[in-house]
C-alpha cells in the first residue's frame, strides 16, 4: 500500500498562478512523510485537495495515487483517505463511544459488532470505560487520541495529518506523536502531515519536503 502525489499544484480557479511548486511524493505503507512549509503557503490545502475537500474556487492539477490506483476524480467518501486536524473535532451532543461509532464503516453490520469495535478502540487509546463520557470532560491528550482513533475505525487506505499536534503543549505533542506515528506503522497505511514545526518532521522519520513559494 503506497500513497504517491504525482505533480501535485494547486491555483485559485480564477487563477492560472500556482499556489506553490508542483510537489511529487512517494510515500509507502506504514511511513510518515511530513510537508513543511511557512504559514499561508499552502499546505492544508494540498491536503484538502489530496482528500478530495477542496474549496470550490481552487483547482488541482496533478495526480493523487492509492495504492496505484488513481484517485484524483473520485470523490472524497469513496477515496477512503482519513484526515486529522489540529484541533479534535468530537461531536459536543455525543458521548465519546458513540463519536467513535460515528467513524465506524457502513459495512461492519450488527450493534455488538460495532459496540465491541469502538470498545477495542476506546482500550487502545487509553480510554476504556469511557464510552458514556462527555467529551467536554476530556483532556486535550484524551480528546486527540479519541479523534485519531475515530478517523482510524474509518478503515482508510492513508492517513494526512494536518498540523495535528500544533494546540498541544509540549508534554502531550511528544505522547501524540508517538501514539499517531505508532498506529500508523501497526496498521501499515501510508500518512503524510503537514507542518511548520522541526521536531513532528524528526519524529516522524520520513521523508521531509518543503513547499516552495511557486514565485
Amino acid at each position: 500500500m503506497s500513497l504517491d502525489l504525482i505533480d501535485i499544484c494547486i491555483c485559485r480557479s480564477d487563477s492560472k498562478a500556482a499556489l506553490f511548486a508542483p510537489i511529487s511524493l512517494h510515500i509507502p505503507a506504514g511511513e510518515v512523510a511530513c510537508v513543511m512549509g511557512p504559514s499561508g503557503v499552502g499546505k492544508s490545502t494540498l491536503l484538502d485537495g489530496i482528500g478530495g475537500h477542496l474549496a470550490h474556487d481552487f483547482k488541482m492539477r496533478g495526480r493523487v495515487l492509492l495504492e496505484g490506483r488513481d484517485v484524483t476524480q473520485l470523490p472524497p467518501e469513496t477515496r477512503r483517505i482519513g484526515l486529522m486536524f489540529q484541533d479534535a473535532l468530537l461531536f459536543p451532543h455525543l458521548s465519546l463511544g458513540d463519536n467513535l461509532a460515528f467513524g465506524l464503516p457502513t459495512s461492519l453490520q450488527g450493534r455488538a459488532a460495532r459496540r465491541a469495535a469502538v470498545d477495542m478502540a476506546l482500550d487502545q487509546a487509553g480510554l476504556a470505560g469511557l464510552y458514556d463520557r462527555d467529551p467536554a470532560t476530556l483532556s486535550g491528550g484524551q480528546r486527540a487520541r479519541a479523534a485519531l482513533m475515530r478517523t482510524l475505525l474509518a478503515e482508510p487506505l492513508a492517513l494526512l495529518l494536518d498540523e495535528p499536534f500544533s494546540k498541544l503543549d509540549p508534554a502531550l505533542r511528544d505522547e501524540m506523536r508517538r501514539f499517531t506515528f505508532a498506529h500508523v506503522r501497526t496498521r501499515a497505511i501510508p500518512a503524510l502531515m503537514v507542518s511548520h514545526d522541526p521536531e513532528d518532521a524528526a519524529a516522524a522519520g520520513g521523508a521531509v519536503v518543503a513547499l516552495l513559494d511557486a514565485a
